[in-house]
């Protein structure tokens, strides 16, 4: 006799309950990593400690991997939690915002960098949650492009003096994931007013525009979200816009 009350398209399959847990543990500890990478960094000081610099460096790329690895969970297992969908783009942003905010209170990165980036972080994370009812937004190459410019730049400037590249090169870095990070932002600003335009279909008229990203939120740039592909992977449709 057929089930008169069919699972729904977010449905998470009961074998696959303990991979859900395991996603969403990834993202506690990319949460718990934060202030641990931050007592890190302000223990090292300025100009900083060689052993607090790779310490700080070390937990940052920790929770830089989990982010990307609870991201490859979720979209090879087709899992959807309503946890995930909320507290995986928070951990991204608290993450880089941390580091950036850090950095410029060391006095190693100009605020205004910061600024701009969180700005523009926080203003697509708000975005994305105010046009969630009418779709979500995939992720496209350049909010991935800029996810990976952000952590390449932060893990240039945690480097101790000793192992630091030229200051020119830190700053080519960073100046490429700030303007990658302002034109992707744009874009997503363009195509959440496409969006809301559109006449909402019976599955929230999800976008499908762009390729999947592993952050949970519902997106992805994350990214992201970020900073991610719309379907049946809600969890990780975070920004990588």
């Amino acid at each position: 006799m057929a089930d008169p009350h069919p699972p729904g398209p977010d449905a998470v399959d009961p074998r696959n309950a303990g991979l859900v847990n395991v996603a969403n543990a990834l993202t506690v500890v990319r949460l718990l990593l934060v202030p641990v990478f931050v007592v890190f960094l302000v223990e090292a000081g300025h100009p900083a400690s060689t052993g607090w610099r790779l310490a700080a460096l070390a937990a940052f790329g920790v929770a830089s991997l989990t982010d990307l690895l609870d991201g490859q969970l979720a979209r090879s297992r087709g899992l959807v939690t309503d946890f995930g969908k909320i507290a995986d783009p928070i951990a991204d942003k608290a993450l880089t915002g941390a580091a950036l905010i850090s950095l410029t209170a060391l006095g190693e990165l100009p605020g205004w960098v910061t600024a701009l980036i969180l700005a523009r972080e926080i203003g697509v994370t708000a975005l994305r949650f105010a046009v969630i009812r009418r779709g979500v937004i995939a992720a496209s190459a350049g909010g991935k492009l800029k996810t990976l410019l952000q952590i390449a730049a932060i893990c240039l400037y945690l480097l101790p003096p000793s192992l630091s590249p030229p200051a020119l090169v830190k700053e080519i870095v960073m100046g490429a994931a700030l303007v990658v990070t302002l034109v992707t932002g744009v874009d997503y600003v363009v195509r959440a007013v496409r969006l809301t335009r559109q006449p909402a279909g019976r599955d929230g008229g999800a976008s499908q525009d762009g390729g999947a990203s592993q952050d949970s939120g519902a997106s992805q740039d994350s990214g992201a979200s970020q900073d991610s592909g719309a379907g049946h992977d809600g969890r990780q449709t975070h920004d990588r816009a």
